[in-house]
């Protein structure tokens, strides 16, 4: 609905993407060379630098303190003396000197015969010879962070296309805003080589593909929120075939320029062949599992298939882990996420030559890298090792963020880590030849290029936040999201679910708000509950801020002196928690207090609920289905509870506009946040 489509995550009446209102900021003309301070500054400073050494990868695995997104995380190894020991399990430890970049043969091209550039390829009219009269004022636009919004309704899916506002209204029409419809693989614009290998097995799209091929092919940024594991293929599909296409064209442009350069006859007029960035790597995919990593890895072979494969064994050896080891009661999303290598902590550079594709090359010799949030961070360090390196980073012209919503289950400042160290300008030169970089690098202007790809199960304010921030792209930025039906009639139980809304001053007041709600109007309730109604209470707390709130004034506050309780958090060992679900289920603890995090990380069946609580609602709808719908169930199976007499209480305010439409849907979520009334019961 329109009224929660409008709903900010600050509650106000704009846009949930932000970057409409213009600001203060001085209104000095973007000129693509025009000043030349950034490249003098960037000069100057390669000069003072020493000659480029040969680097070599040297990775140090995180402490405990460092991986706060797992239950049990691994320990690293700190004294001096264990570097070797150290290094022999780091399987994406890489000793290799950097190439020169303009370092590739001919016999390295992609496509011999390919024809000449086509000045309708979005990667023509985006990266190498953009329009000057409209790009120039979408620069200045983004600069003084102006931008237009506009909904293109085409049900289900709901489209908000953000771009530079140029002051110029005649963009506005829907047909304007989208690029044209792609039905397969003959509508776009690909590299000879990927359209014989693809034409002939995936000619047609399916719905998934054709929904996001047209943004992600015209290089706009793009939040997609209805990933979903049955379509999962489908869009690491697109995102893969999308990335090879990119790198092919680059290192093509650069080979055949090479070659123009090489015949060039002596005397003659210098060529000026600007096709190039800082360093090679050009698109950066983050994954939060190695076994995301193989899937993606796995899709890029599949789409090229490669005659040689080099390191292939030890990247097999190192990523791959077929052994079963979950319970049959686990969900599919959960088996999607967790199966094989969930280990969460690394990189991994590749590149591409015509025929072969070697794992594990240095980052600066690699084409794409693959990593995690907290390998990747690992791998740029920090100002306090003073160690950091990020000129790797300083080119990269495409990123592919997948599984966002499992990466909000990490630690989501390792993303935003990782973006503010993005599109940098270099501290060394490595090699690069800048008579061949391209103007807008060298003017600092790469931020404004670059594409950045979302894939989400749903959107969160986190999510928003990344785009409007860190998303600078000329060619603007999209939102796709799907109406939601809601969860609450996929519970398999009938149970009354009563929803309270309460009133929060602002986003920073919201968990003052909240706790002052819950002690005042839930806390008494469980107090009062006589012997017959004594236990049996879970209490589910998204934020681990607000379970500890929640866990100290249950200990401390003489308001729930009667109340017995015990916890499981993210934290929480193993038989930690299989104490605290014991005593839970023995009736020795009324209450147990359960974080969302614990749930998506373990999953756990907990027995003898009898009524739940949300403290917040989850991000993730199926959690509530899970934990309100299952738990209850198991309960009256086990005839722990008779049927019917299940509860579900929930509180939220304005601020949980997208938690809350994705669990009662979007035809509810308007009236539920505008009505006077403030409680809304279902069964």
């Amino acid at each position: 609905m329109d009224s929660a489509e409008d709903m900010s995550e600050d509650g106000s009446g704009a846009d949930d993407d932000g970057g409409i209102d213009s600001g203060d900021d001085d209104d000095d003309d973007v000129q693509t060379g025009a000043s030349g301070k950034p490249y003098l500054s960037l000069m100057q400073s390669l000069v003072e630098s020493a000659l480029h050494k040969a680097k070599r990868r040297k990775l140090d695995h995180p402490s405990a303190d460092d991986r706060t997104e797992q239950p049990t995380p691994e320990s690293a190894a700190n004294a001096a003396g264990e570097d070797d020991d150290e290094n022999a399990e780091d399987v994406d430890r890489v000793e290799e000197p950097e190439e020169d970049p303009a370092d590739v043969k001919p016999e390295d091209l992609f496509d011999y015969d390919d024809e000449e550039a086509d000045a309708e390829d979005p990667f023509e009219t985006h990266f190498v010879d953009p329009d000057q009269a409209l790009l120039l004022p979408r620069l200045k636009a983004i600069q003084e962070d102006k931008w237009r919004t506009h909904r293109v309704v085409a049900k289900p899916i709901r489209t908000l296309i953000h771009t530079p506002d140029v002051g110029d209204s005649s963009d506005s029409g829907d047909s304007a805003l989208l690029p044209r419809p792609v039905s397969g693989i003959s509508g776009l614009k690909l590299k000879k080589k990927l359209s014989e290998t693809m034409g002939p097995k995936h000619a047609t799209f399916d719905p998934i593909e054709q929904t996001i091929a047209p943004l992600l092919f015209n290089y706009s940024d793009l939040l997609y929120c209805n990933r979903t594991v049955a379509g999962a293929e489908s869009v690491r599909r697109m995102a893969c075939l999308h990335a090879l296409n990119h790198i092919f064209k680059t290192r093509d442009r650069v080979v055949k320029n090479n070659d123009r350069l090489s015949r060039q006859q002596p005397g003659s007029e210098d060529l000026e062949l600007r096709d190039q960035g800082f360093t090679r790597p050009k698109v950066l995919i983050i994954l939060p599992t190695r076994q995301s990593c193989v899937k993606m890895v796995e899709m890029i072979c599949s789409i090229i298939e490669p005659t040689q494969q080099e390191n292939r064994k030890r990247f097999d050896d190192g990523y791959t882990d077929k052994q079963s080891k979950f319970s049959d009661d686990k969900p599919d999303d959960f088996r999607d996420l967790f199966a094989g290598n969930d280990d969460d902590m690394f990189r991994l550079g590749m590149k591409f030559t015509r025929k072969t594709i070697k794992y594990f090359s240095q980052f600066y010799n690699s084409d794409i890298i693959f990593a995690s949030p907290l390998g990747l961070r690992m791998a740029i360090g920090s100002e306090e090792e003073k160690k950091m390196d990020y000129d790797f980073l300083s080119s990269i012209e495409v990123v592919i963020v997948d599984q966002a919503d499992a990466l909000l289950m990490q630690n989501w400042e390792h993303v935003e880590y990782v973006f503010e160290h993005l599109n940098i300008q270099p501290k060394d030169a490595h090699g690069c030849d800048f008579s061949r970089v391209r103007t807008w690098y060298l003017d600092d202007q790469a931020k404004y290029f670059r594409q950045t790809v979302v894939l989400s199960a749903f959107n969160t304010p986190e999510l928003t936040e990344l785009l409007r921030v860190h998303c600078h792209n000329w060619a603007g930025k999209a939102r796709l999201q799907q109406e939601c039906a809601g969860v609450l009639q996929q519970l398999g139980v009938k149970a009354k679910q009563t929803f309270s809304r309460f009133e929060a001053p602002s986003v920073a007041g919201d968990p003052d708000a909240r706790f002052a709600y819950f002690t005042k109007a839930i806390v008494p309730a469980l107090a009062k509950r006589g012997a017959k109604d004594a236990g049996g209470t879970l209490i589910l707390i998204p934020s681990y801020l607000d379970f500890v709130r929640v866990r100290n004034y249950f200990a401390n506050d003489a308001a729930a002196e009667s109340i017995t309780f015990g916890t499981i958090s993210e934290y929480a060992d193993v038989p930690e928690a299989s104490r605290a679900r014991s005593h839970f289920l023995t009736g020795r603890h009324r209450v147990l207090l359960y974080t969302e995090r614990a749930h998506h990380f373990r999953r756990y069946q907990v027995k003898g609920v009898r009524r739940v609580v949300f403290y917040a609602l989850p991000d993730n709808p199926l959690f509530y289905a899970e934990i309100a719908g299952g738990f209850l169930q198991r309960s009256e199976q086990a005839l722990l509870l008779d049927p019917s007499r299940g509860a579900v209480r929930a509180i939220f305010s304005r601020y949980d506009v997208m938690k809350l439409e994705r669990i009662v849907g979007t035809q509810r979520v308007a009236k539920m946040l505008n009505d006077q009334g403030d409680t809304f019961d279902f069964v």
